[in-house]
């Protein structure tokens, strides 16, 4: 990393960027009266590719973009790229950049064991940021000749290989090494450089390993992930990742080498600059978090739990490049029972294709909106269903069990409980571009499903890759404009546990869930008794906080056990404070009819959309 041409209290203005795979996005900061804020944004068209391939250009591009809306110049006019310090007349004191450009950084990850070293292996891999390729392990149920082609026909942009605790097994790691090495694997990103590996495992073995990669491949060793069965420690392995991707990958990159030279800091994948907003939120709050980067081509989740990070991607789930993956993967029976209107698969599906080959289209109708909100909730349903096989306890160690736990089928794998988030936080067009905030906090609150007390953020103009790379070397402007300019509070969510017998239509029998109490700001108080099934919306502005005494019935639990109060104080924002008694699983009726006039009912609860058309489709 470069070191800072002007000390941090001294700076007056912040360029960052992020080079996307279509688009490359310019934020610009100020500091004014010692406060740093966001000022305006530029965008232009990604150029990575031909006739063009030189990403050089789109940042010029966007960043002429913000001159124009500003009147600030910044860059060089013999156009040799961006004036850094200030000189008092143009440029600015720092400039920081994320990429996901090209397709971001793809990797294999290769074990000995697939779900003990090699899924540690590719935790790791997943926390620097990059999209995983494949898992190559002993026990992955391929054939030899089977593993071979498909490691030859990968092109990764790296290879992380990790295997055997220190001390432990070393024969079948090597043949794990033999097998990469008989397939000659060759970079995504020209063949004029060496595959760069990065090796994990058992460090009694780094000689031999030494002696069958080191002239080959660009080797890099590390501490093992797994020094002992009950230890993890992705920590150096993510570290090397990140430097290779510096060394060899983003060096061949067109372009790249140029961009390298005018950042101040190291360049980061896209996806690493957002996971570390996420954690930025998890810190200044201490709580655990659960987000999303909702895109057009991948999910990415995110979890912070007792300070414990980690990423997922869902690679073939998105809302316009891999739209029709998410239909396929949900099924479009799941996609259709979110909308309360007719529909047929045909057309829900013709739309959907459309959508792929035009991946930069709004929605024109109210229709379209509403199934493009439904394939979200799926997306996300999906996206956290594959961040739960991720988030996992390490596998291979004994597990101390209780009496009580001795009656249960089966030691729940995944620690990303519900019950146990605090935040949850979403990022991505769709989300961010809602026309009303409170769409975005119905599509998480039903594909996530939180319960009991859950604050609810997103983010404002995608900022937070910006901001995360900027924090890593100015926090504290870095969150101060996260805070004021970037993360919009959506409001609370306050959701029992619970269901009771027969379908969501039992509220009809006036089957009491919860009564809510709000203290407010200025002493008034408001009180909302919920029947099963019904959904509300208490307003309470952003910044502003009330008390609220939740008391459920008998069957349902707020975070302290089926019918015990509780007392939290609760976060307002611009949807304002969500109670949700639906219960917890979240249950549809089978019939059409029940379910779209149960929809239209939350719809039009909550003003989801426009009431007169709600009130046609009733």
């Amino acid at each position: 990393m470069a070191s800072l041409r002007k000390p941090l209290d001294e700076m007056q203005y912040i360029l960052a960027t992020d080079v996307g795979s279509t688009t490359t996005k310019a934020r610009f900061f100020h500091k004014n009266a010692g406060e740093w804020r966001f000022l305006v944004s530029g965008e232009a068209p990604t150029t990575v590719e031909a006739p063009y391939e030189d990403v050089t250009m789109g940042v010029q591009n966007a960043v002429r973009e913000v001159e124009e809306l500003t009147g600030h110049k910044i860059l060089a006019p013999d156009g040799s790229g961006i004036v850094v310090p200030y000189d008092g007349e143009r440029g600015v004191d720092l400039y920081c950049t994320t990429s996901s450009a090209g397709g971001g950084l793809q990797m294999m990850v290769a074990g000995l064991i697939k779900m003990m070293t090699a899924e540690s292996a590719n935790r790791a891999a997943l926390g620097a940021g990059a999209i995983v390729m494949d898992v190559i392990a002993q026990d992955d149920g391929r054939r030899i000749f089977q593993k071979i082609q498909r490691i030859r026909n990968l092109r990764p942009d790296m290879i992380l290989l990790a295997g055997g605790t220190d001390g432990g097994a070393t024969a079948r790691v090597i043949e794990i090494v033999e097998l990469i090495k008989a397939a000659e694997p060759k970079p995504r990103l020209g063949v004029a450089y060496k595959l760069p590996i990065v090796y994990a495992g058992n460090k009694d073995i780094r000689p031999k390993i030494n002696e069958l990669m080191g002239g080959d491949f660009a080797l890099d060793m590390v501490d093992n992930i797994r020094p002992v069965l009950e230890i993890e420690n992705t920590e150096p392995a993510r570290r090397a990742v990140h430097e290779l991707f510096m060394e060899h990958v983003m060096s061949h990159a067109p372009g790249y080498t140029k961009l390298m030279k005018w950042t101040d800091v190291d360049i980061m994948p896209t996806p690493a600059g957002e996971g570390m907003a996420m954690q930025l939120i998890a810190s200044r709050f201490k709580e655990n978090v659960l987000g999303v980067g909702l895109g057009g081509a991948t999910t990415n989740v995110y979890s912070i739990v007792d300070e414990r990070f980690v990423r997922s991607v869902s690679a073939n789930l998105g809302m316009s490049y891999s739209v029709t993956n998410v239909m396929k993967e949900a099924g479009i029976e799941n996609i259709l029972r979110w909308l309360p209107f007719e529909l047929d698969e045909e057309d829900v599906s013709s739309r959907l294709m459309n959508k792929m080959i035009r991946p930069t289209t709004i929605p024109q109708m109210l229709e379209d909106l509403i199934v493009e909100h439904s394939v979200a909730r799926e997306a996300l349903r999906l996206g956290l269903e594959h961040h739960r096989t991720i988030a996992t306890r390490l596998k291979g160690i004994q597990i101390q069990r209780d009496i009580a736990s001795m009656f249960e089928q089966q030691v729940e794998e995944s620690y990303v409980k519900m019950s146990e988030i605090d935040i949850i936080a979403g990022t991505g067009g769709l989300l961010s571009h809602a026309p009303r905030r409170i769409q975005s906090m119905l599509i998480l609150t039903d594909a996530w499903q939180p319960e009991g007390v859950t604050k609810m953020f997103q983010d404002s103009v995608f900022m937070m890759p910006h901001l995360g790379v900027l924090s890593t070397v100015h926090r504290d402007a870095a969150w101060n404009i996260f805070d004021k300019d970037c993360l919009v509070r959506l409001g609370t969510c306050i959701a029992p546990v619970g269901t009771v017998s027969g379908d969501v239509q039992a509220r009809a029998r006036g089957e009491r869930v919860m009564t809510v109490e709000l203290i407010l700001p200025d002493g008034g108080t408001v009180v909302e008794e919920l029947d099963y099934g019904e959904v509300k919306c208490i307003e309470l502005p952003e910044r502003q906080e009330a008390k609220a005494v939740i008391t459920p019935s008998r069957r349902f639990d707020v975070g302290r056990g089926t019918g015990s109060t509780v007392e939290k104080t609760v976060m307002g924002g611009v949807a304002g404070v969500l109670l949700d008694a639906r219960g917890r699983p979240l249950h549809l009726p089978v019939e059409e009819d029940k379910r779209r006039r149960l929809l239209l009912e939350w719809f039009e609860a909550l003003e989801l959309y426009d009431k007169d058309k709600l009130e046609e489709w009733i």
